[in-house]
């Protein structure tokens, strides 16, 4: 399909509408009339031009989305160098002691125990390093099983038409 020139408030309208997907609102925010926002939409989503636009974009967002094979394969390949580091948080305790006057006069220890998380970075764990070298090895071929067998065998083919007259 050959695409039309979207007008700029059509394209507003489209950018707007990609935004939540809720045409009417899209309608209002792209500069249509407030009372007419709805039977603008409506008409404008019915459009083959601007639908083919919208669909467009949609396609261009969830291209940005999902990863494709490249950064799949990067990916595992870093992970099988050990490049990626795993966040883990680590939770340290912290003691302070305080020592308090109390209302006779005589000091009282005060201990308060605090808990201190930490994001630790740590490197990835060897396991995750051998399956990721595993996924790249199949995804590159590198395992697959060439099995040759010579078969010997007499091969006999009955066919029964089913036309005979046996009773």
């Amino acid at each position: 399909m050959r695409l039309v020139a979207l007008t700029e408030k059509q394209k507003r309208f489209c950018d707007e509408y990609l935004i939540d997907l809720n045409a009417t609102q899209a309608a209002i925010r792209a500069g249509y009339s407030e009372k007419t926002a709805r039977q603008t939409a409506t008409e404008n989503l019915s459009k083959p031009y601007i639908r083919e636009y919208i669909d467009k974009r949609l396609a261009e967002k969830d291209a940005e989305l999902i990863a494709d094979q490249d950064e799949v394969l990067k990916y595992l390949t870093s992970v099988m160098r050990r490049e990626k580091n795993e966040h883990i948080v680590v939770t340290t305790s912290e003691e302070k002691t305080t020592y308090v006057p109390d209302e006779t006069g005589k000091v009282r220890r005060q201990t308060v125990k605090k808990e201190v998380p930490q994001i630790v970075e740590i490197p990835a764990k060897l396991s995750d390093a051998n399956k990721a070298a595993e996924l790249l090895g199949k995804a590159h071929g590198l395992y697959t099983e060439k099995i040759e067998t010579d078969v010997d065998m007499e091969l006999n083919i009955k066919i029964d038409y089913g036309d005979s007259n046996e009773n």
